[in-house]
């Protein structure tokens, strides 16, 4: 965000050596190569992605490509499940539903082999995979002094520097954002001391040849089905100064330079029909340019997105000398490092920069990075909150622009979702269920148990009506609407009457991955209404109503969801004072479940609050302390959420924490092994990146909220962040916001309107005054607990902590 001097004014507790101090933090950074990948250092450009692991004699390098998918486009419908849908509810509504859950097996699931239970690399329905291996074997001895290896945040740049007898390496990497080119440097300083062999593999399904001087890698993925799947090719260039460059055995062996650039690119023929020419073409075009150049430009680039928002939570501490594994490890013991939250913070608007970018795909289970062929969960898109919480935190950290890509996805599922809705419920509209990849599968999983989650095509709608409502772009919202509406049309016209309640009711569905004992002792996924369905259907509806009214369309269709709304099932309050995950209070065989699903209306919905529904807010408070904070690291992300708009930044603090506790295990744990890795991925475990996105939505959370009508601005600050900044974060209505505090109290906060519209603010009661557009002379006193002010797009309002 650009300094302006009025907004300096009112930040003028931010002064230079803090905004330095918070700048000079965003490294990561060890004293050693990485022992484990997810100890790697992750770049990318949205589209291409690198992780070196800084080895001193051998380095490998990890590649990829947000494309490279195995499987295919399928028809995964089954044309005969129709025929026992109303089997199915009849047992169902008679509480039979193990035995609805069993039929259900046999007929209500997808045709075929669905997601290859989680391995679907060669069955049609696919998985994300690495693109290769890049291997530098360099003529050195595993032996070095002074090692650093650093990603620096700031400018997507990162470094190896060592020394060996006296002379001292130095590699620089980076992903090009600007000329989508992956680029490396070698230098040494001393003349004719670079030297080293260089080779590309993957796993399987490559050629690898040389043409000339250079390297060239190739290869199909297997479809599923007649094994001609995505096509992709590879090509390494070496561009050394000095020294020899030759081509042998399938390597590039480079002797005696005083530096050599590395120029990598890669492509997959899901977005460019003839691989090979056109990753030739992209190495031309970035050899024509000085390596500086190439460095400088792909800075600019990165920053103009990474520079539009800022934090500072606290002063420089010890632990902000420490390398990055060790400053974990620290923190675990003393959970005193207010700058480690300050650069998780940035770091997972830095992975949100580096996963995706318009045109292309959205961030998926691993985000862009991935070393296998069989990506864990084959790294899709789950809909039961894994690919929404991959975007939660980009409107509110200020990188709008990343909404594209999941619109984009959404857009495409539309017809395949058509198809879907008609061939299982017979019903209008669209919809998808609970897992889906590039290639538009909208079928139900393979398992009732957690595969008939129908509700993820109408939460990807609420994401989609999110964006609007932080942006106010009416083009957007024309764009949208169709979408919404046809997600609307779905559940409008598949809701049943409840036989016992004047309800309207989704069935089939289940409370995504949960269970519960019927009362004859039997466990079942399958149920009638679970709480989530009901809040986000009620969601759905009034999104679509406004939308309608906005754009003034559909004036029937929108009476008639006003009227359902009023027949779906209300949230509920236990006789245990917990609010209920299913329309009956059954008992959980797993009272800890990681998914707190009946609480998608505290978060990421807005139907409970502290304000307006202070009982509900109670009883999610209970729900939340049965539940407990142990869980995996998705998990605890989202609970960070949670108890900031329970006000409680105590607590979303303590979940921070519990988020960071250092990790190293890769197995598979789906109930208490959720923490950081060396290089702060988020350990599920395995690695799954929406903790990491998770996590920085809540910490925004905890510095200001909008999601009830009003802005408010410190709502959860917890006491170690006693004093600090932030700067460029975005509110719904259309605005950046800034604000700075000492001693935990509000001193000052500025909101810059971005769109015209009215905006209400709650008051704290150490703000005294308010200006509008920088008049410092025209101090308004406040003498109430809300101010409420019409703003035309570029006006300022500033608070103070004085008249």
């Amino acid at each position: 965000m650009k300094l302006t001097p009025s907004i300096i004014t009112v930040i003028c507790a931010i002064c230079f050596f803090q905004i330095a101090h918070s700048q000079d933090n965003l490294k990561l950074w060890y004293k050693q190569p990485a022992e484990l990948w997810e100890g790697s250092i992750p770049l990318g450009n949205g589209r291409l992605g690198a992780m070196p692991d800084g080895g001193v004699s051998q380095e490998n390098i990890v590649l990829n490509d947000i494309t490279l998918w195995s499987g295919g486009p399928q028809d995964a419908d089954d044309p005969n499940a129709i025929k026992y849908l109303p089997e199915i509810r009849r047992l169902l509504f008679e509480g039979k539903n193990s035995q609805a859950e069993a039929l259900m097996y046999k007929t209500f699931v997808s045709k075929g082999p669905g997601s290859g239970k989680g391995n679907g690399a060669d069955v049609p329905y696919g998985s994300y995979q690495i693109l290769g291996n890049l291997h530098f074997n360099y003529h050195l001895p595993n032996k070095a002094q002074d090692y650093k290896r650093e990603l620096d945040i700031t400018n997507a740049t990162a470094t190896t520097t060592f020394s060996v007898d006296g002379v001292e390496y130095t590699r620089e990497y980076f992903t090009s954002f600007s000329d989508d080119v992956i680029v490396f440097k070698l230098t040494a300083s001393k003349a004719a001391q670079i030297s080293f062999d260089l080779g590309v593999d993957r796993p399987e399904r490559f050629t690898t040849t040389t043409q000339g001087e250079e390297l060239l890698m190739q290869g199909q993925l297997n479809n599923g089905t007649d094994g001609n799947g995505m096509k992709y090719a590879l090509r390494v260039r070496v561009i050394p100064e000095g020294g020899t460059l030759k081509a042998k055995d399938g390597t590039l062996q480079v002797n005696g330079a005083n530096s050599a650039v590395i120029l990598i690119s890669a492509a997959t023929d899901y977005f460019v029909p003839n691989v090979e020419q056109w990753v030739e073409t992209q190495l031309d075009k970035a050899e024509k340019k000085p390596y500086n150049t190439l460095k400088e430009t792909h800075i600019d680039f990165y920053k103009n997105m990474f520079d539009r928002a800022s934090i500072e939570l606290g002063s420089e501490t010890q632990a902000e000398a420490l390398p990055t594994d060790e400053r974990l490890k620290r923190f675990e013991i003393t959970k005193d490092d207010p700058g480690l939250a300050e650069l998780y913070f940035q770091y997972g608007r830095y992975l949100a920069i580096s996963s995706t970018r318009p045109g292309l795909l959205p961030p998926n289970l691993q985000g862009l990075w991935a070393n296998t062929v069989q990506t864990p969960w084959n790294g899709d898109y789950h809909l039961n909150i894994n690919l929404q919480m991959n975007h939660w935190p980009i409107d509110v950290v200020n990188l709008p622009m990343l909404n594209q890509p999941y619109y984009k996805l959404i857009k495409g599922l539309v017809e395949p979702g058509e198809k879907t809705a008609k061939t299982y419920y017979g019903g209008d509209g669209w919809v998808a269920h609970v897992i889906t990849n590039i290639w538009g599968y909208t079928s139900p999983g393979e398992h009732p148990s957690w595969g008939s989650t129908n509700s993820g095509s109408g939460w990807m709608c609420q994401m989609l009506w999110r964006h609007y409502a932080f942006n106010q772009d009416m083009d957007y919202l024309k764009k949208i609407y169709p979408i919404l509406k046809g997600s609307a049309q779905f559940y409008n016209s598949t809701l049943v009457e409840h036989p016992d309640r004047d309800w309207l009711v989704t069935a089939p569905s289940n409370s995504p991955e949960n269970a519960f004992f019927l009362t004859n002792g039997e466990k079942a996924n399958v149920a009638i209404a679970p709480t989530i369905d009901n809040q986000i259907i009620r969601s759905l509806f009034q999104n679509v109503i406004e939308a309608s009214q906005l754009l003034d369309v559909d004036k029937q269709f929108r009476k008639q969801l006003k009227h359902r709304i009023t027949k779906l099932p209300p949230n509920q309050i236990a006789k245990n004072g917990r609010l209920m995950e299913w329309i009956k209070d059954y008992k959980e065989p797993e009272p800890t479940h990681r998914h707190v699903s009946h609480l998608w209306g505290l978060y990421p919905g807005n139907e409970i609050s502290l304000e307006k529904t202070p009982e509900l807010a109670q009883a999610a408070k209970k729900t939340l302390l049965k539940r407990g904070d142990i869980s995996t690291g998705w998990s605890l992300a989202w609970k960070i959420n949670f108890w900031a708009r329970l006000a409680d930044g105590e607590h979303a603090y303590k979940l921070l924490g519990d988020l960071l506790k250092p990790s190293t295990e890769t197995g598979f744990n789906m109930s208490d092994g959720g923490g950081t890795y060396p290089n702060l991925f988020c350990a599920h475990p395995p690695f799954q990146i929406d903790g990491n996105f998770g996590a920085a939505a809540g910490i925004a959370e905890m510095l200001v909220q909008s999601h009830e009508g009003f802005i408010n601005f410190l709502p959860a600050l917890p006491k170690v962040w006693k004093d600090g900044n932030f700067e460029g974060l975005r509110v719904r209505g259309g605005a950046e916001v800034g604000a700075a505090w000492e001693r935990g109290k509000l001193k000052s906060a500025y909101l810059k309107a971005t769109s015209e519209n009215t905006f209400k603010i709650k008051v704290s009661k150490a703000i005294k005054s308010y200006t509008l557009n920088a008049n410092p002379n025209k101090h308004i006193p406040i003498n109430t607990d809300y101010i409420e002010l019409d703003l035309k797009k570029g006006d300022q309002v500033q608070l103070f902590d004085h008249l």
